[in-house]
């Protein structure tokens, strides 16, 4: 039967890309050792090699997709044609043809690849070897294509961007050994490779974030950025460090993943791993409550914000969840659940997230909380059960976040680099129409507007959830349902007020703005056009045919025996995307209405002293705690940091020096009062008292026979004669 034999059929791809896929990170990381000892002596100071090793890079990655999506395609053809030779003898055997029909309905009946893994054994230990190398399967393959994709576009952006910055060799050094951390990572055969690379992303991150360290914000961000993540980097540790003694002493991703859906790892011991791995995802993935370090990130270049929010560092979290995912799926017990702590963390991050942004006035701060919110939305769907849906989110979430991020730079660079909406920008439509227009598009994919790439991400998403009638989820998350609900709408709404107090009104700046350079609005157009196109790659099978949708499905979505048991797809509904568009329709025009009818009151007025919150108590109770972002920051610099720093590091302090040292100073006196009893009385009265004695015993005895030997033969004679005369006696007694 189809059914059983399609689900469960797989072949192993074989391509000399796959064998040597360690050649795509190396590009970068050697990359970044020429451009420290050369750049500078260049003409271009390093930037040409930087982009030259991403260019190359991302050349080998569309092949090593093309030779991925090739052998997919050429197995599933031949699988087809033998499927369909035996349903044919099945139907006139059973007259059971419909049984075939349904085959490939959500992926399943389709042949899938088995991972391609090469490695080299690293270090023997107690007669075990343990191995490093390269794991190539759908996951990895997508991850290769966007992160090259991403930094090639915002290589090529950056040099005009930070043109003439001081330190501009340093700058693309930097970026090219972050390009390279996240391509390592996402290629790591074993456990312990992922940390090094998830480490490695940390630290350019950090170098990064603070390049204009100068500004003492901007060094601020940058270490806040570093501790944040130092944080949920233990939880990493001790999560990975139960996975290793849990599969039987191993670092390989696939043999943990294995010994997961094998039931060879008891579920309480997978639900501490995943709750200390979640830790991890929620401060280098920006989930709530970790998720502060993350806006306060802009104060870096714009293209490395691009950068982490679209391809690298942020998305690392959500790849990890999805490497690792039969861990979760028992440990966090995803199937048939209506609730759980991954869901839960996504859905409060979504909504939270994304009710920060609807009062910032830096147009980066508005794309980094929805960048957070969105990030809640992929952890969401894993949460639910929604693998593919997560990783499509993931893959179409970088294309038109990097087109958002990138036009905001452009409209920074064109308002003498002020990122502030309400004081510099506005009406830009008219200086700006190239960033004006891919800002839009972007936008509408954010908010997932029917047919940009966000809306079949998106509803892929909520019908994961089981929340709707008819879409069959691996769970009933009404109450995550609802969050996504609501997410939707705010993302629509709070894009809504960016995009009107960008492009729209009068303009408010000092001087007169012009738009961007080739080298910026190239990328900008390039991505704008992804942002329409990148969701057609899977649509339903259902709405365009078997043969046209669920293509990343296809060839993204791990092999059936890599996935667990009772893993299922989630049915589209139209009725669904129907609801879930006109909502996030109906919010963005109303969010529009407002401000448009705001500003032709008064084109200088400010939504906080002339809006909602003028009028309404509640409404300026809401705005001041959005304001102060839930006051996390007050709770984590004003009473952690400096408590630590204050009354807590005072508190050791008289610690210190009036308990330790005291024992210690206790201790010594004590020691000196010891020595000199022991001096006085043991060494003195005692010990030298005795050997005084015993050496004036000795002396005495030596007087006396120093008056025997007088040197007089008679005396000796008559002493041996007496002597021997004692013994006689003595023995005569005896016998």
């Amino acid at each position: 039967m189809l059914l059983a034999a399609g689900a469960s059929e797989t072949f192993t791809p074989e391509s000399w890309f796959f064998d040597n896929a360690w050649t795509i990170p190396a590009l970068p990381c050697a990359a970044f050792i020429l451009i420290l000892l050369f750049g500078k002596r260049l003409p271009y100071k390093g930037a040409e090699i930087g982009i030259a090793s991403v260019v190359t890079a991302l050349g080998l990655a569309i092949l090593t997709t093309g030779a991925w999506v090739g052998e997919y395609e050429s197995h599933q053809g031949s699988h087809s044609a033998e499927a369909v030779t035996q349903d044919v003898e099945l139907a006139q055997d059973t007259d059971s043809f419909e049984i075939a029909a349904d085959a490939g309905e959500g992926g399943e009946g389709h042949v899938k690849a088995e991972p391609v893994v090469r490695k080299l054994d690293w270090l023997s230990s107690n007669g075990k070897s343990f191995g490093i190398g390269t794991l190539v399967d759908g996951q990895s393959v997508m991850m290769l294509l966007v992160v090259t994709f991403i930094s090639t576009l915002v290589h090529v952006y950056s040099t005009d961007y930070v043109h003439g910055d001081r330190r501009f060799t340093h700058y693309f050094a930097f970026l090219s050994l972050f390009t390279s951390a996240m391509l390592f990572m996402v290629l790591s055969a074993t456990t312990l490779q992922l940390i090094v690379g998830w480490e490695l992303v940390g630290v350019c991150s950090f170098v990064l974030i603070g390049h204009w360290w100068e500004e003492k914000a901007n060094s601020d961000a940058a270490m806040k950025a570093f501790l944040t993540n130092r944080v949920g980097d233990i939880g990493l540790l001790i999560g990975m460090t139960i996975l290793f003694f849990a599969a039987g002493n191993t670092f390989d991703i696939l043999d943990i993943n294995d010994a997961a859906i094998n039931g060879e790892i008891a579920h309480s011991t997978l639900t501490w791993a995943s709750i200390c791995l979640m830790a991890a995802v929620m401060s280098k993935s920006g989930q709530f409550i970790l998720h502060t370090w993350l806006p306060d990130a802009m104060a870096g270049p714009t293209p490395v914000s691009a950068l982490i929010h679209a391809a690298t560092m942020v998305v690392a979290g959500v790849y990890m969840v999805g490497r690792l995912y039969p861990v979760f799926w028992d440990g966090m017990s995803i199937a048939g659940s209506s609730i759980n702590l991954m869901a839960l963390i996504g859905g409060i991050t979504c909504v939270f997230g994304g009710a920060l942004a609807f009062v910032q006035r830096d147009i980066k701060k508005v794309l980094a909380y929805s960048t957070v919110s969105q990030l809640g939305y992929m952890v969401m769907a894993l949460g639910v059960g929604a693998w593919t849906a997560a990783m499509f989110h993931l893959f179409t979430h970088a294309f038109f976040k990097a087109c958002l991020f990138l036009g905001a730079g452009s409209v920074s660079h064109a308002c003498h680099h002020s990122f502030d909406m309400k004081a510099d920008m506005g009406g830009l439509r008219k200086y700006m129409p190239t960033t004006h227009k891919t800002f839009l598009i972007a936008s509408g994919a954010l908010a997932g507007i029917p047919p940009l790439a966000g809306f079949w991400s998106k509803d892929e998403i909520l019908a994961g959830t089981g929340g709707w009638p008819g879409t069959n989820g691996n769970g009933t998350y009404y109450i995550i349902f609802a969050m996504g609900m609501l997410t939707a709408a705010m993302t629509a709404a709070y894009m809504a007020r960016t995009i009107w107090l960008t492009f729209y009104g009068d303009y408010r700046g000092h001087e007169e703005p012009h738009e961007s350079g080739k080298r910026i609005t190239v990328p900008l157009m390039i991505l704008a056009f992804l942002a329409v196109v990148a969701g057609f790659f899977n649509m339903p099978s259902q709405w365009v045919g078997d043969g046209l949708g669920l293509k990343f499905e296809q060839w993204v979505e791990p092999a059936g025996t890599r996935l667990p048991g009772n893993f299922t797809h989630a049915k589209p509904s139209i009725s669904l995307a129907i609801v879930a568009s006109l909502l996030a329709v109906a919010a963005g025009a109303f969010v529009w209405n407002y401000y448009k009818k705001l500003y032709a009151k008064d084109p200088k007025a400010t939504e906080y002293t002339d809006g909602l919150a003028s009028r309404m108590p509640l409404a300026a109770s809401a705005h001041k705690v959005l304001e102060e972002k839930y006051y996390l920051d007050h709770l984590y610099t004003d009473t952690i940091a400096a408590g630590t720093k204050g009354p807590l590091a005072r508190a050791a302090y008289w610690f210190n020096q009036n308990i330790l040292d005291g024992i210690v100073d206790g201790a010594g006196k004590g020691s000196v009062g010891l020595g000199r009893f022991i001096y006085k009385y043991i060494d003195q009265g005692t010990i030298d008292a005795t050997v005084n004695q015993t050496a004036a015993g000795a002396g005495q005895s030596g007087g006396i026979l120093r008056r025997v030997q007088s040197g007089k033969i008679r005396q000796y004679a008559t002493l041996m004669f007496g002597a021997a005369a004692v013994l006689v006696a003595i023995f005569m007694a005896a016998v």
